[in-house]
C-alpha cells in the first residue's frame, strides 16, 4: 500500500504540474492530452468503486478551468478510496466498447499512474515542440 500511495502523491504532484504549465500555454493538443488522463483517471476510479463508466467520456474538449476541477475531483476520490482499499480485491467492469474484463485493484491502479506518466511525456513533447520548456514530473524529482 505505501507504494501505491506514493505513485498516487506523485500523480497528483506532477497532475498540478502539467497544470500550472498549461495556464500560460496556448497548446491545445496538450490540453487535449492532459484532459484525457484527467477523464480516464475519473473512468477508472468510478471502476474502482464499482460504478458503471460506461456514460463517461475517455476523450473530450475541455477547458483548463473544466481541467481544474477534475484535478480536484480526482484527488478526492482517490484519496478516499485508498484509505480503506483492498488492493488485491477483483475489480469487474467493462471497456468503453462493452467488453467485460477483471483485474485486481492494485493492477488498475498501477495502470492509472504509468497511463498518465506516459501521457505526460506526450504533453512535454508538445510543449517543447511550441517552444515551452518541458515540465519535469520525473518520479525522482518528486521524492527529493
Amino acid at each position: 500500500m505505501k507504494t501505491i500511495q506514493k505513485m498516487y502523491d506523485h500523480l497528483h504532484w506532477a497532475n498540478q504540474r502539467i497544470l500550472e504549465t498549461l495556464q500560460s500555454s496556448e497548446n491545445e493538443e496538450a490540453l487535449r492530452l492532459f484532459s484525457h488522463i484527467l477523464f480516464a483517471e475519473k473512468v477508472w476510479f468510478t471502476r474502482l468503486q464499482g460504478f458503471d463508466s460506461s456514460h463517461l467520456p475517455i476523450w473530450s474538449d475541455i477547458d483548463l478551468e473544466g481541467c481544474t476541477e477534475l484535478v480536484k475531483q480526482n484527488e478526492e476520490t482517490i484519496i478516499t478510496f485508498l484509505k480503506d482499499a483492498d488492493l488485491n480485491k477483483i475489480i469487474f467492469y467493462k471497456n468503453s466498447k462493452g467488453t467485460e474484463f477483471e483485474n485486481s485493484a492494485r493492477d488498475v491502479l498501477t495502470h492509472v499512474a504509468l497511463h498518465g506518466q506516459y501521457h505526460r511525456g506526450q504533453i512535454n513533447s508538445r510543449l517543447r515542440a511550441s517552444g515551452m520548456e518541458p515540465v519535469n514530473v520525473d518520479y525522482i524529482t518528486f521524492v527529493r
